[in-house]
Protein backbone atom coordinates (compact mmCIF):
# COMPACT_ATOMS: atom_id res chain seq x y z
CA UNK A 1 0.00 0.00 0.00
CA UNK A 2 1.34 3.52 -1.13
CA UNK A 3 1.96 6.53 1.26
CA UNK A 4 -1.02 8.26 -0.10
CA UNK A 5 -3.33 5.19 -0.61
CA UNK A 6 -3.30 4.92 3.83
CA UNK A 7 -4.60 7.62 4.90
CA UNK A 8 -7.20 7.91 2.29
CA UNK A 9 -8.46 4.56 4.08
CA UNK A 10 -8.26 6.17 7.00
CA UNK A 11 -10.19 9.40 6.04
CA UNK A 12 -13.00 6.93 4.67
CA UNK A 13 -13.39 4.38 7.90
CA UNK A 14 -13.67 7.98 10.29
CA UNK A 15 -16.82 9.08 7.51
CA UNK A 16 -18.18 6.00 7.78
CA UNK A 17 -18.00 6.11 11.38
CA UNK A 18 -19.46 9.77 11.23
CA UNK A 19 -22.50 8.68 9.07
CA UNK A 20 -23.15 5.55 10.87
CA UNK A 21 -23.54 6.65 14.47
CA UNK A 22 -25.89 9.46 13.70
CA UNK A 23 -28.03 6.68 11.43
CA UNK A 24 -27.96 4.15 14.50
CA UNK A 25 -28.65 7.00 16.46
CA UNK A 26 -32.22 8.17 14.73
CA UNK A 27 -33.00 4.46 14.48
CA UNK A 28 -33.11 3.62 18.05
CA UNK A 29 -34.68 6.79 18.80
CA UNK A 30 -37.41 6.07 16.36
CA UNK A 31 -37.85 2.20 17.62
CA UNK A 32 -38.17 3.10 21.35
CA UNK A 33 -39.50 6.70 21.42
CA UNK A 34 -42.36 6.48 18.17
CA UNK A 35 -43.84 3.22 20.33
CA UNK A 36 -43.76 5.38 23.51
CA UNK A 37 -44.74 8.84 21.98
CA UNK A 38 -47.96 6.46 20.42
CA UNK A 39 -49.02 4.73 23.10
CA UNK A 40 -52.84 4.12 23.32
CA UNK A 41 -55.55 1.51 22.36
CA UNK A 42 -55.62 -0.05 19.33
CA UNK A 43 -58.17 -2.49 18.33
CA UNK A 44 -58.15 -3.84 21.59
CA UNK A 45 -60.02 -6.37 22.73
CA UNK A 46 -62.80 -5.68 25.12
CA UNK A 47 -66.49 -7.29 26.54
CA UNK A 48 -69.36 -6.04 26.43
CA UNK A 49 -71.87 -8.20 28.57
CA UNK A 50 -75.66 -8.29 29.16
CA UNK A 51 -78.77 -7.88 27.90
CA UNK A 52 -78.69 -6.58 24.23
CA UNK A 53 -81.06 -3.59 25.05
CA UNK A 54 -78.85 -2.55 28.27
CA UNK A 55 -75.59 -3.14 26.29
CA UNK A 56 -76.14 -0.68 22.84
CA UNK A 57 -75.18 2.47 24.48
CA UNK A 58 -72.34 1.50 26.30
CA UNK A 59 -71.26 -0.28 23.23
CA UNK A 60 -72.16 2.79 20.78
CA UNK A 61 -70.31 5.06 23.18
CA UNK A 62 -67.08 2.44 22.88
CA UNK A 63 -67.18 2.35 19.39
CA UNK A 64 -67.29 5.97 19.29
CA UNK A 65 -63.60 5.73 19.57
CA UNK A 66 -62.68 4.99 16.68
CA UNK A 67 -60.14 2.40 16.01
CA UNK A 68 -59.59 1.90 20.03
CA UNK A 69 -61.02 -1.23 20.83
CA UNK A 70 -62.51 -4.43 19.07
CA UNK A 71 -65.64 -5.34 21.08
CA UNK A 72 -66.78 -8.86 22.25
CA UNK A 73 -70.50 -8.97 22.98
CA UNK A 74 -71.48 -11.54 25.87
CA UNK A 75 -74.63 -12.53 27.19
CA UNK A 76 -73.60 -12.26 30.80
CA UNK A 77 -70.72 -11.70 33.67
CA UNK A 78 -69.67 -15.51 33.80
CA UNK A 79 -69.32 -15.46 30.03
CA UNK A 80 -67.23 -12.26 30.21
CA UNK A 81 -65.13 -13.59 33.18
CA UNK A 82 -64.59 -16.74 30.87
CA UNK A 83 -63.07 -14.83 28.63
CA UNK A 84 -60.71 -12.30 30.56
CA UNK A 85 -59.20 -15.54 32.09
CA UNK A 86 -59.06 -17.05 28.71
CA UNK A 87 -57.53 -14.07 27.51
CA UNK A 88 -59.82 -12.98 25.05
CA UNK A 89 -60.47 -9.81 26.62
CA UNK A 90 -58.26 -7.42 28.21
CA UNK A 91 -61.28 -6.54 30.31
CA UNK A 92 -65.36 -6.45 29.86
CA UNK A 93 -67.94 -4.05 30.69
CA UNK A 94 -70.90 -5.27 32.33
CA UNK A 95 -74.06 -4.34 32.52
CA UNK A 96 -76.22 -4.99 35.67
CA UNK A 97 -79.22 -3.03 37.26
CA UNK A 98 -77.01 -1.03 39.95
CA UNK A 99 -75.16 0.48 36.84
CA UNK A 100 -72.04 -0.74 35.09
CA UNK A 101 -69.25 -3.11 36.45
CA UNK A 102 -65.71 -3.57 34.73
CA UNK A 103 -63.95 -6.70 34.79
CA UNK A 104 -60.04 -6.04 34.23
CA UNK A 105 -56.89 -8.67 34.20
CA UNK A 106 -53.94 -6.58 35.49
CA UNK A 107 -51.72 -9.62 35.54
CA UNK A 108 -52.05 -9.50 31.65
CA UNK A 109 -51.32 -5.55 31.40
CA UNK A 110 -51.71 -3.40 35.20
CA UNK A 111 -51.04 -0.46 32.42
CA UNK A 112 -54.41 -1.59 30.01
CA UNK A 113 -56.10 -2.21 33.44
CA UNK A 114 -55.86 1.11 34.86
CA UNK A 115 -56.99 2.59 31.08
CA UNK A 116 -60.02 0.81 30.77
CA UNK A 117 -60.71 1.68 34.63
CA UNK A 118 -60.27 5.19 33.60
CA UNK A 119 -61.91 5.14 30.43
CA UNK A 120 -65.10 3.59 31.89
CA UNK A 121 -65.27 6.04 34.68
CA UNK A 122 -65.58 8.71 32.76
CA UNK A 123 -68.22 7.13 30.50
CA UNK A 124 -70.04 6.40 33.26
CA UNK A 125 -70.72 10.46 33.90
CA UNK A 126 -70.04 9.90 37.85
CA UNK A 127 -72.00 6.29 38.20
CA UNK A 128 -69.82 4.73 40.75
CA UNK A 129 -68.19 2.14 38.68
CA UNK A 130 -67.45 -1.15 40.35
CA UNK A 131 -64.08 -2.90 39.11
CA UNK A 132 -63.32 -6.17 39.60
CA UNK A 133 -59.82 -7.42 39.06
CA UNK A 134 -60.41 -11.25 37.60
CA UNK A 135 -56.83 -12.07 37.37
CA UNK A 136 -55.03 -10.07 39.58
CA UNK A 137 -50.65 -9.49 38.62
CA UNK A 138 -48.64 -10.41 41.59
CA UNK A 139 -49.07 -9.02 44.90
CA UNK A 140 -45.42 -8.60 44.83
CA UNK A 141 -44.85 -7.19 41.98
CA UNK A 142 -48.39 -5.27 41.11
CA UNK A 143 -47.41 -3.19 38.46
CA UNK A 144 -45.60 -5.46 36.88
CA UNK A 145 -42.34 -3.64 36.56
CA UNK A 146 -40.18 -7.16 37.16
CA UNK A 147 -41.65 -8.79 33.86
CA UNK A 148 -40.89 -5.92 32.26
CA UNK A 149 -37.69 -5.37 33.01
CA UNK A 150 -36.69 -9.24 32.39
CA UNK A 151 -36.92 -8.44 28.87
CA UNK A 152 -34.30 -7.27 27.74
CA UNK A 153 -31.90 -9.22 30.24
CA UNK A 154 -32.93 -12.21 28.43
CA UNK A 155 -32.52 -10.43 25.39
CA UNK A 156 -29.19 -9.39 26.19
CA UNK A 157 -28.02 -12.57 27.13
CA UNK A 158 -29.10 -14.60 24.54
CA UNK A 159 -27.34 -11.99 21.88
CA UNK A 160 -24.33 -12.60 23.70
CA UNK A 161 -24.22 -16.64 24.16
CA UNK A 162 -24.47 -16.31 20.31
CA UNK A 163 -21.54 -13.90 19.96
CA UNK A 164 -19.63 -15.98 22.02
CA UNK A 165 -20.19 -19.16 20.29
CA UNK A 166 -19.67 -17.44 17.36
CA UNK A 167 -16.26 -15.47 18.18
CA UNK A 168 -15.04 -19.01 19.84
CA UNK A 169 -15.21 -20.98 16.68
CA UNK A 170 -17.65 -23.52 17.58
CA UNK A 171 -19.44 -25.55 14.72
CA UNK A 172 -22.47 -28.05 13.98
CA UNK A 173 -23.55 -30.40 17.08
CA UNK A 174 -21.12 -28.55 19.57
CA UNK A 175 -22.27 -25.17 19.28
CA UNK A 176 -25.93 -26.15 19.62
CA UNK A 177 -25.26 -28.04 22.63
CA UNK A 178 -23.35 -25.09 24.27
CA UNK A 179 -26.44 -22.76 22.88
CA UNK A 180 -29.03 -24.93 25.05
CA UNK A 181 -26.78 -25.35 27.72
CA UNK A 182 -26.19 -21.67 28.16
CA UNK A 183 -30.27 -21.01 27.56
CA UNK A 184 -30.99 -23.54 30.34
CA UNK A 185 -28.73 -21.70 32.97
CA UNK A 186 -30.17 -18.48 31.60
CA UNK A 187 -33.54 -19.44 32.46
CA UNK A 188 -32.66 -21.20 35.78
CA UNK A 189 -31.43 -18.31 36.97
CA UNK A 190 -33.63 -15.88 36.05
CA UNK A 191 -36.53 -17.86 37.82
CA UNK A 192 -34.72 -17.92 40.70
CA UNK A 193 -34.47 -14.06 40.59
CA UNK A 194 -37.63 -13.04 39.50
CA UNK A 195 -39.87 -15.67 40.30
CA UNK A 196 -38.05 -17.26 43.69
CA UNK A 197 -36.55 -14.12 45.19
CA UNK A 198 -38.79 -11.18 43.72
CA UNK A 199 -41.90 -12.86 43.88
CA UNK A 200 -43.04 -11.31 40.25
CA UNK A 201 -44.80 -14.88 38.78
CA UNK A 202 -46.24 -17.08 40.98
CA UNK A 203 -47.05 -20.62 40.35
CA UNK A 204 -44.99 -23.51 39.30
CA UNK A 205 -41.44 -22.82 38.89
CA UNK A 206 -40.70 -24.67 36.28
CA UNK A 207 -42.90 -23.61 33.31
CA UNK A 208 -41.31 -20.34 34.50
CA UNK A 209 -37.64 -21.44 34.30
CA UNK A 210 -38.81 -23.37 30.68
CA UNK A 211 -40.30 -19.98 29.25
CA UNK A 212 -37.25 -17.96 29.91
CA UNK A 213 -34.99 -20.56 28.59
CA UNK A 214 -37.09 -21.13 25.17
CA UNK A 215 -36.52 -17.39 24.64
CA UNK A 216 -33.18 -16.69 25.35
CA UNK A 217 -32.69 -20.20 22.80
CA UNK A 218 -34.44 -18.07 20.48
CA UNK A 219 -32.40 -15.08 20.50
CA UNK A 220 -29.14 -16.97 20.90
CA UNK A 221 -29.96 -19.44 18.34
CA UNK A 222 -31.05 -16.59 15.86
CA UNK A 223 -27.58 -14.87 16.08
CA UNK A 224 -25.41 -17.84 15.84
CA UNK A 225 -27.55 -19.00 13.04
CA UNK A 226 -27.38 -15.63 11.18
CA UNK A 227 -23.53 -15.26 11.96
CA UNK A 228 -23.17 -19.50 11.33
CA UNK A 229 -24.90 -18.46 7.11
CA UNK A 230 -23.25 -14.92 6.87
CA UNK A 231 -19.67 -14.72 8.97
CA UNK A 232 -19.07 -11.70 11.78
CA UNK A 233 -22.05 -9.47 10.22
CA UNK A 234 -24.16 -12.12 11.63
CA UNK A 235 -24.05 -11.43 14.48
CA UNK A 236 -24.91 -7.45 14.38
CA UNK A 237 -27.85 -8.04 12.32
CA UNK A 238 -28.97 -10.96 14.61
CA UNK A 239 -28.30 -8.08 17.77
CA UNK A 240 -30.02 -5.12 15.53
CA UNK A 241 -33.17 -7.24 14.85
CA UNK A 242 -33.97 -8.40 18.80
CA UNK A 243 -32.78 -5.00 19.94
CA UNK A 244 -33.87 -2.24 17.69
CA UNK A 245 -36.91 -3.69 16.94
CA UNK A 246 -37.90 -6.97 19.38
CA UNK A 247 -37.40 -5.28 22.43
CA UNK A 248 -39.05 -1.67 22.03
CA UNK A 249 -42.07 -3.41 20.27
CA UNK A 250 -42.39 -6.14 22.69
CA UNK A 251 -45.14 -4.18 24.23
CA UNK A 252 -44.15 -5.92 27.44
CA UNK A 253 -44.57 -2.76 29.34
CA UNK A 254 -47.98 -2.27 28.08
CA UNK A 255 -49.20 -4.70 25.45
CA UNK A 256 -49.31 -5.05 21.67
CA UNK A 257 -52.28 -3.92 21.44
CA UNK A 258 -51.20 -0.31 23.11
CA UNK A 259 -48.52 -0.14 20.12
CA UNK A 260 -48.84 1.65 17.27
CA UNK A 261 -49.36 -0.48 14.03
CA UNK A 262 -47.66 -2.40 12.86
CA UNK A 263 -44.94 -2.27 15.86
CA UNK A 264 -47.31 -4.82 17.88
CA UNK A 265 -48.20 -7.23 15.47
CA UNK A 266 -44.01 -7.32 14.72
CA UNK A 267 -43.23 -6.95 18.38
CA UNK A 268 -45.46 -10.42 18.52
CA UNK A 269 -43.06 -12.58 15.92
CA UNK A 270 -39.98 -11.83 17.48
CA UNK A 271 -38.77 -13.64 20.47
CA UNK A 272 -39.03 -11.05 22.92
CA UNK A 273 -42.63 -9.71 22.55
CA UNK A 274 -43.39 -13.99 22.28
CA UNK A 275 -41.30 -14.49 25.31
CA UNK A 276 -43.05 -11.60 26.94
CA UNK A 277 -46.81 -13.14 26.15
CA UNK A 278 -46.11 -16.74 26.32
CA UNK A 279 -44.38 -15.60 30.70
CA UNK A 280 -48.05 -13.89 31.29
CA UNK A 281 -50.02 -16.81 30.08
CA UNK A 282 -48.27 -19.79 32.45
CA UNK A 283 -47.85 -17.48 35.54
CA UNK A 284 -51.19 -16.12 35.34
CA UNK A 285 -53.51 -17.88 33.42
CA UNK A 286 -52.42 -21.10 33.21
CA UNK A 287 -51.01 -21.59 29.99
CA UNK A 288 -54.33 -19.40 28.21
CA UNK A 289 -53.20 -18.04 24.87
CA UNK A 290 -50.12 -19.60 25.09
CA UNK A 291 -50.11 -21.95 21.90
CA UNK A 292 -49.02 -18.66 19.25
CA UNK A 293 -45.95 -17.37 21.43
CA UNK A 294 -44.38 -20.88 22.22
CA UNK A 295 -44.91 -21.64 18.51
CA UNK A 296 -42.98 -18.61 17.26
CA UNK A 297 -40.67 -19.22 19.88
CA UNK A 298 -40.04 -22.54 19.04
CA UNK A 299 -39.76 -21.68 15.15
CA UNK A 300 -36.76 -19.19 15.67
CA UNK A 301 -35.29 -21.39 18.07
CA UNK A 302 -35.31 -24.55 15.19
CA UNK A 303 -34.35 -22.47 12.41
CA UNK A 304 -31.76 -20.84 14.23
CA UNK A 305 -29.92 -24.07 15.67
CA UNK A 306 -31.00 -25.34 11.87
CA UNK A 307 -28.76 -22.75 10.20
CA UNK A 308 -25.79 -23.55 12.89
CA UNK A 309 -26.05 -27.06 11.69
CA UNK A 310 -25.97 -25.91 7.86
CA UNK A 311 -23.42 -23.23 8.48
CA UNK A 312 -21.18 -25.51 10.17
CA UNK A 313 -21.73 -27.86 7.71
CA UNK A 314 -20.77 -25.88 4.35
CA UNK A 315 -17.74 -25.16 6.18
CA UNK A 316 -16.77 -28.16 6.46
CA UNK A 317 -17.68 -28.99 3.26
CA UNK A 318 -15.22 -26.10 2.01
CA UNK A 319 -12.14 -26.98 4.05
CA UNK A 320 -12.59 -30.39 2.96
CA UNK A 321 -12.78 -29.61 -0.77
CA UNK A 322 -10.02 -26.96 -0.78
CA UNK A 323 -6.93 -28.39 -2.86
CA UNK A 324 -4.31 -29.56 -0.51
CA UNK A 325 -0.65 -27.32 -1.81
CA UNK A 326 1.80 -30.53 -3.30
CA UNK A 327 4.68 -30.34 -0.77
CA UNK A 328 7.74 -28.59 -2.31
CA UNK A 329 10.61 -30.72 -4.23
CA UNK A 330 13.53 -30.73 -2.75
CA UNK A 331 16.37 -29.31 -4.83
CA UNK A 332 19.27 -32.13 -5.82
CA UNK A 333 22.72 -30.77 -4.20
CA UNK A 334 25.23 -30.52 -6.73
CA UNK A 335 28.08 -32.27 -6.39
CA UNK A 336 31.78 -30.77 -6.14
Amino acid sequence: MSATSAPRSHRSRIAAVVLLVPVLTALALWAFAWPAARTAPHDLPLGVAGPATATAPVQRQLEAHEGAFEIHRYADEAAARDAVEDRTVYGAVVVTERGPKLLTASAASPLVAQSLQQAVARQAGGTPLETVDVVPAAADDPRGAVLTSSVLPMTLAGIAAGAVVTLLGLRGARAVATLIAAAAAVGTVGALVAGSWLGAFPGSWWPVAAVLALSTLAVSAAVAGLAALLGTPGIGLGAFTMMLLGNPFSGASSAPEMLPAPAGAIGQWLPPGAGASLLRSVSFFDGAAASGPALTLTWWAALGLGAVLLGGALKHRATADAPVPAPAERETALAG
